[in-house]
């Protein structure tokens, strides 16, 4: 049993809870290691999925468990919990808070020195990412901030009623998107086995929730990732003017960021004794939910994988989510060069001189393809590609499947992204540039880019569909 690189295979993660704890919630899951182990794989580099090696000694990895459910599985070191008692104890009363804005826990190990917490995957990354890491110039809109501002209050406010009054280091990368595109917290700052409370008489505590919290609104303000120690000072003095994401380019309300930047330098001042007040943040916050109609996977210009999950993965993209090169090299072949008439267009003369001169050599190169000669393959691909003044980006995916053939995964990617460049919607480029990622360790960036492959030829499939 594998763990799957990404959600955009259509699946879809157990059902997510959408009200408070019941009876009816199923209880918590004992796992044992070795069933853990091999959900992720031998806990492999390649399924790391926490960003924030700063934030926590505690890795977390992608998993998937026999029922084929995705999971997110947090592995403390060995210094951690050492009374197994108090951790299972733990586990519990944070597996017992059911809310729509929080990650659910469904299982834990306590297993000699082991111990692990078992939540549902989430498929759409962190607010760090879609905040910090601006992909094609998209900036995150001013509606989906305050809506995550929101989903984070009621989520911590959640959190305080049951109990639990902290949080293990709060910030933009333990907040997480669902299925829907709906920031979520994760339950996994819930279960801190230290004691964080580093406050001093007539200070504040930069570890408290309300002060972390404040430090999330600044992220959201600025669209920048700002260390606690250092939020005081970005907010002490300044105005909403000053502070505000130069990348939304004037589209927001400046009442609205206004009361965040209140709001936000409210909670930096918060001293122990008034760190609970959450209700009051989560009614100033709803006041601001004005965008309610559109889903969140839109604005957030994410795949809503309940809409995939309709569409089945091509046979390109269920080889390519495989990692099954052999069955990517049948289907290139089937191919051939059927999609390369949409973007090289020769003149009469030049398909003349093709024909008598490079063009045998790209035929010998795809005999050598179709037996799988493949580094016979690569020699004459790229004789003929510095021969050329037209590109073909099949040729250039051709020899990127070449390259992963040779275990040359750098090479792979490179020629698919020039692919890509040549032919920017190309599904093809892209799913071969998550299998070149992937080989490289880099798990996140292939989901991504399958994701994206996935959309691009559903948008290709119902563009043919329509002409």
């Amino acid at each position: 049993m594998g763990c799957c690189h990404s959600l955009s295979s259509g699946e879809v993660p157990q059902q997510r809870a959408h009200q408070n704890h019941g009876e009816g919630d199923p209880p918590l899951t004992k796992f044992s290691f070795s069933d853990l182990k091999v959900a992720t794989e031998n806990f492999s580099l390649k399924n790391v999925v926490s960003e924030s090696r700063g934030e926590s000694s505690n890795i977390v990895y992608k998993g998937r468990l026999q029922n084929h459910d995705l999971i997110a599985v947090k592995k403390f070191n060995n210094m951690a919990w050492t009374d197994p008692k108090t951790f299972v104890e733990k586990a519990h009363r944070v597996g017992g808070i059911k809310h729509k804005r929080l990650v659910n826990l469904i299982g834990y190990c306590c297993e000699g020195n082991e111990r692990l917490l078992v939540a549902e995957f989430m498929p759409n990354d962190t607010l760090a990412k879609h905040l910090f890491r601006r992909m094609k110039n998209h900036t995150m809109e001013w509606e989906v901030r305050l809506k995550v501002a929101y989903s984070i209050a009621e989520a911590l406010d959640c959190c305080s009623s049951a109990g639990f009054a902290s949080y293990n280091n709060l910030s933009a990368y333990s907040i997480l998107f669902d299925e829907n595109g709906d920031a979520c917290l994760s339950c996994f700052g819930l279960m801190n086995e230290t004691n964080n409370d580093r406050k001093t008489a007539g200070s504040v505590n930069p570890e408290s929730v309300m002060f972390r919290f404040g430090t999330i609104l600044v992220d959201l303000l600025s669209g920048k990732p700002i260390p606690p120690s250092h939020a005081h000072d970005m907010i002490h003095g300044k105005n909403v003017a000053e502070l505000i994401d130069p990348n939304l380019k004037g589209k927001f309300s400046a009442d609205e960021a206004t009361i965040v930047f209140k709001l936000a330098f409210k909670c930096l001042q918060y001293e122990d004794r008034e760190s609970r007040n959450t209700k009051h943040i989560v009614r100033t916050l709803e006041t601001l939910q004005t965008k309610t109609d559109a889903p969140s996977y839109a604005m957030l210009e994410m795949a809503h994988h309940r809409e995939l999950s309709s569409n089945k993965l091509s046979p390109l993209g269920k080889a390519c989510l495989r990692m099954d090169l052999t069955a990517i090299h049948k289907i290139l072949v089937i191919a051939e060069y059927e999609d390369d008439k949409e973007v090289v267009e020769l003149s009469f003369e030049e398909w003349l001189e093709e024909v008598k001169d490079i063009q045998e050599v790209r035929k010998h190169g795809d005999q050598a393809f179709l037996e799988q000669d493949f580094e016979t393959a690569i020699k004459c691909y790229s004789q003929f590609i510095d021969s050329r003044r037209t590109a073909y980006p099949s040729v250039y995916a051709r020899r990127s499947l070449c390259y992963l053939f040779c275990n040359q995964p750098d090479r792979a990617l490179h020629d698919g992204m020039i692919a890509q460049e040549v032919f920017p919607d190309w599904p093809t480029a892209f799913y071969l540039q998550s299998v070149a990622l992937s080989k490289l360790n880099m798990i996140t960036d292939s989901a991504d880019t399958l994701k994206e492959a996935t959309l691009l030829e559903a948008k290709r499939h119902h563009r043919k569909q329509d002409s």
